[in-house]
């Protein structure tokens, strides 16, 4: 599937990819519900569908990501309440491996991600992903979400790559889509990124279910 000779730099989104997206689901979609019926006294199904629709209203679009936008929409403090739950933040299966296998194949390794900042800097201060990486970026310095055109071109000015040369994981099919209309050469998508999620059918990209599934192939590029 890979032929590390043909690839320079790795681009790699962080929930659902480096980290389990176990962690955002159950905030999302069930932490977050019930501190809102509790906070704003309201019958909990009543608080799930209500953010159900708002959150869903706005998926694709930097607001979808943003914790200062749902602080005011919500009038909660978000920020305390991730930590609320920070013990579920996990790398998925063999991220560490992986991450220290580019280092020793001297690739140029960036985090590329949706993650408001106030949410990547403490999913970083548990995770320590940062220590494997030559960079960081979040759509929110650059004005767009990863799903959007002009967020790529923003991000050619922002790291020095090589388009034909850039492998890409994200294990969002609309994100990928947006990198390969731009001309990222080399895409792969994650079919399972919440560990207690299903395992997916992914159609439009080459998927992977670990990383040693790549990562083998380097004794065949030697």
């Amino acid at each position: 599937m890979l032929d590390w000779r043909e690839i320079d730099t790795v681009l790699l989104d962080m929930d659902g990819t480096l980290l389990d997206l176990h962690y955002d689901n159950h905030f999302w979609l069930d932490h977050l519900p019930k501190r809102y019926a509790e906070i704003h006294s309201l019958p909990l199904d009543r608080a799930q569908r209500q953010l159900h629709e708002e959150i869903e209203a706005l998926r694709g679009t930097l607001e979808w990501y943003c914790l200062d936008y749902w602080e005011r929409k919500l009038q909660l403090d978000l920020t305390e309440m991730l930590r609320e739950t920070e013990d579920r933040i996990a790398l998925r299966p063999q991220t560490e491996s992986f991450l220290e296998g580019l280092q020793k194949l001297n690739k140029n390794v960036y985090l590329v991600t949706n993650s408001h900042p106030r949410g990547l800097e403490h999913k970083l201060e548990i995770s320590g992903i940062d220590r494997w990486l030559d960079g960081v970026v979040s759509s929110h310095d650059l004005g767009h979400a990863k799903e959007h055109p002009d967020f790529w071109a923003a991000l050619s000015k922002t790291i020095v790559f090589d388009a034909d040369r850039t492998l890409f994981v994200d294990d969002n099919e609309s994100v990928l889509a947006a990198a390969r209309d731009y001309g990222i050469g080399q895409l792969l998508c994650i079919r399972q990124p919440d560990s207690r999620g299903p395992l997916r059918e992914i159609t439009d990209f080459p998927a992977i279910h670990q990383f040693d599934e790549i990562m083998a192939i380097q004794e065949t590029s030697d």
